[in-house]
């Protein structure tokens, strides 16, 4: 009997880890069925992976290229170059993804590059996360204390806080490196799945520890998971943007509706992304057999869509940056210049204080 969790074939991502073919009251039929329809499915994360590494990779490359070797090192700069950092190692490895689901869900390249091209993602997950929070946080400080930020805020903090989020980011994802697991597929012993095995009751143990096991510990990864990976930044996104919000509209300075465009980008897209992921994860705990369609077709497509933000990063932070459609005309440089500078501000900057000057520069 295969222990639910633990044998089926799964995305970068980890999604699905319950299987579909165990023998827990299901028909041979059912289950060829609803692994076709599986199979089906990854076909379509494949393509959505391929344009993902197409995409992540040129923007957030040139992101790099921009801000570490052409830009000025400045707070931005830094937050940029390491956010961008982050989405291009984990664009750069969706090949491995791509050849694992184009085989038939067989991992050739060996358990250690399992663990690692897996960690790599939630590495990402967490990385990008908490920087798009350290942003908020920074934005929000430089709007209600500017004086104050104008004093600390120096590259030098903002390499070391930015040291912290990787740091962070390794421990967090830490645990794929030691669920993350290959073994033979139960339909074909010549296909090598690579999954997380959550079974960890050892040797010994009868069907019914292990299975209580591996629900425990799956149960803890997505809670874990949805707690720290998203409930905890995006409430502090949110409320970092609503202060801004709040302290721009009491100084009459929303009218131009700029920066609101942008903040209302970030809070959307993260939204949108990761909240679904997380939705189909909690639902996989608490799998029914008239859930199990639903869970085949949403989890893939899911996951796909968290792959997106990835791409979407450059977009939000470069692209939509101040006045960037006309300097874009001018030169590519200095494009990128007026996105990622400190003191990129608007034609009325003389003429305000410094205080509103800064309130005017949230992105």
């Amino acid at each position: 009997m295969a222990v639910k969790g633990t044998s089926l074939p799964t995305t970068l991502l980890d999604v699905s880890s319950a299987s579909y073919y165990d023998d827990s009251g299901y028909d041979y039929e059912d289950a060829v069925r609803k692994q076709a329809l599986f199979n089906t499915m990854h076909v379509v994360t494949m393509i959505i992976y391929s344009i993902a590494f197409v995409l992540g990779v040129m923007g957030n490359g040139l992101v790099i290229f921009i801000t570490g070797f052409r830009m000025k090192r400045t707070v931005n700069t830094i937050w940029f170059l390491n956010l961008a950092v982050a989405d291009f190692i984990f664009t750069f490895f969706l090949p491995l993804s791509v050849v694992y689901t184009a085989l038939g869900f067989h991992w050739p390249f060996g358990r250690a590059l399992c663990k690692i091209n897996s960690t790599l993602a939630f590495l990402n997950l967490y990385a990008s996360v908490y920087l798009l929070m350290v942003i908020s946080i920074d934005r929000c400080i430089s709007v209600l204390h500017p004086v104050w930020a104008q004093n600390h805020r120096t590259p030098n903090l903002a390499l070391l806080v930015a040291l912290g989020v990787w740091v962070l980011a390794l421990v967090l994802c830490s645990p794929n490196l030691y669920f993350r697991h290959t073994a033979p597929s139960p339909f074909n012993k010549n296909i090598t799945n690579c999954y997380n095995n959550f079974d960890t009751a050892g040797e010994g143990a009868t069907n019914e520890q292990r299975t209580r096991t591996v629900n425990t510990n799956h149960r803890a990864m997505i809670i874990s998971r949805f707690i720290l990976g998203f409930y905890i930044p995006f409430s502090v996104i949110l409320c970092c943007y609503g202060a801004i919000w709040t302290k721009l509209k009491r100084n009459q300075l929303a009218r131009s509706g700029k920066p609101f465009k942008v903040i209302a980008a970030v809070i959307v897209a993260f939204f949108l992304c990761w909240l679904p992921y997380h939705i189909f994860s909690f639902l996989e705990l608490n799998r029914t057999p008239s859930l199990d369609t639903t869970l085949i077709i949403g989890l893939p497509l899911t996951a796909s869509l968290a792959f997106i933000n990835s791409c979407l990063n450059p977009i939000l932070y470069v692209f939509m940056g101040q006045d960037f459609k006309e300097k874009l005309r001018r030169s590519l440089f200095s494009a990128f210049e007026s996105a990622f500078s400190d003191e990129a501000a608007s034609t009325t900057a003389n003429t305000r204080s410094k205080s509103t000057d800064m309130d005017s520069q949230v992105f």
